[in-house]
């Protein structure tokens, strides 16, 4: 099992509760893909892209569950990153728990 991680603020995670699917954040509709993370990349991305905002959510999603719209893509540093070229329906969610900031100011992160 390959599980890959969707940051979100709890506004969206409300929207996708209620509509069914995620299209995307403003950054993933403006790129054309939602951004996903690994377990060894979801930290350094929370703390670039989210740094102080308090009411975040993790969301899981079984990357063999995406089929050929999932793309592993270089990006930062040279990594490769999962790309979802589709919305992520509800359903393909495993779970979802909250990034509270902690007392040194960074995400605490439950994978």
């Amino acid at each position: 099992m390959a599980t890959i991680y969707k940051i979100c603020d709890a506004a969206l995670w409300a929207r996708v509760q209620e509509e069914g699917r995620l299209d995307g954040a403003p950054v993933d509709l403006a790129d054309g893909f939602i951004h996903f993370s690994t377990a060894e990349q979801v930290a350094e991305t929370a703390a670039k892209h989210f740094a102080g905002q308090d009411d975040l959510v993790l969301l899981a999603v079984e990357a063999n569950d995406l089929g050929e719209a999932l793309k592993w893509e270089t990006s930062r540093g040279g990594a490769l990153f999962p790309h979802l070229f589709r919305p992520l329906e509800a359903s393909e969610i495993l779970w979802s728990r909250p990034m509270p900031l902690g007392k040194d100011g960074l995400h605490e992160i439950a994978l």
